[in-house]
């Protein structure tokens, strides 16, 4: 009581602008402790919730989710997916409707678009599925069943009815397209069929 009554003592002598400084400090005091506390019922349960079900795959379930990989200063990957899924047992994430970009030399090298889409953390690979899209540096863009990415330093593989358009100079259809590191050049393998437009074509 007599700290209080100390306290109240020093703060009339305070002049209004120093009142309002020791207002927003005991303000932001307020706020930082309650979030502590919350933080700390919030690990609490899940904590609890672990080793009651230890033996259970623990999953959360959120909207917006946005990954990336940077490593020594440098961009590798960014994905988002519009919801998804973790599963900490196998690392797992599953994401819906999803965008992203990969990089390469800090610069945007290929971007893409997904129905689906996951990204395993053990194994570092990402893999898109359904409805695939993808668009390289030079304009080329890519249609696919499946795509898997496996690292900036490894071909990326895109797979099953492939349609490969390249503005008005070539248009191919794959089994299979082989996406070097780089991201700069591809090759397409097993049953192909291509087409370069001719300059009348292009008109």
């Amino acid at each position: 009581m007599e700290k209080i009554k100390k306290f109240l003592s020093i703060f009339r002598k305070l002049d209004k602008q120093k009142r309002g400084y020791l207002i927003v400090l005991l303000l932001i005091i307020a706020v930082l402790s309650w979030a502590f506390i919350s933080a700390e019922i919030m690990t609490a349960d899940f904590n609890r919730s672990q080793v009651e079900g230890k033996s259970d795959e623990q999953k959360v379930s959120a909207s917006g989710i946005i990954i990336t990989e940077t490593k020594n200063g440098t961009k590798h990957f960014e994905i988002y997916g519009e919801t998804g899924n973790y599963t900490n047992d196998s690392h797992v994430a599953t994401l819906n409707n999803v965008v992203g970009n990969f990089y390469k030399d800090g610069e945007v090298a290929m971007s893409f678009q997904s129905s689906k889409g996951t990204y395993d953390e053990t194994k570092n690979t990402i893999v898109l599925y359904n409805n695939t899209y993808i668009v390289l540096k030079d304009e080329t863009s890519l249609l696919a069943d499946k795509l898997t990415w496996s690292g900036s330093e490894n071909d990326t593989i895109a797979e099953g009815n492939i349609k490969i358009q390249k503005g008005k100079e070539f248009m191919a259809l794959a089994d299979k397209c082989i996406i070097c590191a780089g991201y700069n050049k591809f090759k397409i393998v097993g049953k192909t069929q291509t087409k370069i437009f001719d300059d009348k074509e292009k008109k």
